[in-house]
């Protein structure tokens, strides 16, 4: 085993890519699943139809398990947060389908000639940490010798059969709420090039460990019609799911979008994950970008990491939910709305 380095390598310069930026396109993911038949079974309630976040499976009247895996290469340099930062980002699938976490597993890929295991126990005491604030447990896991660092978690979580909260139920009229700013992308490019502002840094870590949990909690209480969390597909791609599973048209209003402090600075200098440009590729097939400028529409594409949750809700509950997320310091934005057109068409308000 290597001996253990002072300071140790950029976690950053072990990846091509870094966080959900490194995930597969939505076309080329698209393109991967057509034609593969799965086998059906009635108790499965959410599948792959709707290219929602998390699989869910009946067990009995009143349970099912929520299942989900998530894992992905450094989006930061520091051990420990990343390994917060990737568990946060796992965990979050099972709170968009309304569900709680229980029981976790890890995930490893870990280049074992090249960084000291130390490495690899401070990522996985991160994560392990943030499960049990969660109030899920870490029981066990997998690794593999990878010239490229990984981590992440499998989680099944519970929910009653009758309270999961779909991507496919969204109804016309609905009004869109954000509930993190976005820009991580962005920030994550900047730092493997070192060119991140400290305050970038520092909002975007705050935001990524930041769990969904209360912002589930306040969609709950209100009453959401659908939901689904911010990642690496973009806004744009998590909206165009959103809002084609339900048969709906979209609209958004870029304004009103939260952003990252610095997050258009660096959109304005070009500094755009490969993952960002993919997205921004394939939303170009189903978005109207009105009067957006090039780099408004880097951020609204931006390939989010432990992103924040976009929530549906009935304008007649839209001030429960305001409440709700307030009341737990959850920051309040509305974005956009639902309504009648194109199954997944997206217009954007600049």
């Amino acid at each position: 085993m290597p001996e253990l380095l002072e300071p140790l390598p950029p976690l950053t310069s072990f990846s091509h890519g870094a966080g959900c930026g490194c995930k597969l396109g939505s076309r080329e993911l698209a393109a991967a699943l057509a034609g593969l038949t799965l086998p059906g079974d009635e108790n499965l309630l959410v599948g792959t139809e709707t290219r929602d976040d998390a699989a869910v499976y009946r067990v009995s009247d009143d349970l099912a398990l929520v299942v989900t895996a998530d894992f992905f290469t450094p989006i930061v340099d520091d051990p420990e947060t990343f390994g917060a930062i990737a568990a946060t980002n796992a965990l979050s699938d099972v709170w968009a389908m309304g569900g709680r976490p229980a029981v976790c597993l890890n995930l490893v890929g870990f280049p074992r000639e090249r960084l000291p295991l130390e490495v690899l126990q401070r990522i996985l005491a991160a994560g392990a940490a943030v499960a049990q604030d969660a109030g899920a447990v870490v029981a066990g896991g997998h690794s593999i010798d990878d010239p490229e660092l990984k981590y992440g978690l499998s989680v099944v979580g519970t929910v009653h059969p009758d309270r999961v909260v779909r991507n496919s139920t969204a109804s016309a009229g609905d009004l869109l709420y954000l509930t993190k700013p976005i820009g991580t992308g962005l920030v994550s490019t900047a730092i493997k090039r070192g060119a991140a502002p400290d305050a970038a840094v520092d909002a975007a870590v705050a935001a990524m460990r930041t769990l969904n949990r209360d912002a589930a909690e306040a969609m709950l209480e209100a009453g959401a019609g659908a939901a689904t969390d911010v990642t690496g597909f973009g806004l744009l791609g998590h909206l165009n799911e959103l809002a084609a599973a339900s048969g709906l048209a979209a609209s958004l209003d870029a304004a009103a979008v939260p952003l990252l402090p610095e997050a258009r600075a660096l959109a304005e200098r070009g500094l755009s994950p490969g993952g960002s440009r993919r997205n921004l590729e394939a939303a170009s097939a189903y978005t109207d970008f009105g009067g957006a400028d090039e780099p408004t529409r880097l951020l609204l594409a931006d390939a989010q990491t432990s992103g924040g949750l976009l929530v549906a809700i009935a304008p007649a509950r839209a001030a429960a939910l305001e409440e709700a997320l307030a009341g737990r310091g959850v920051p309040v934005h509305r974005v956009g709305a639902l309504g009648a057109g194109t199954a997944g068409a997206i217009a954007v308000t600049a």
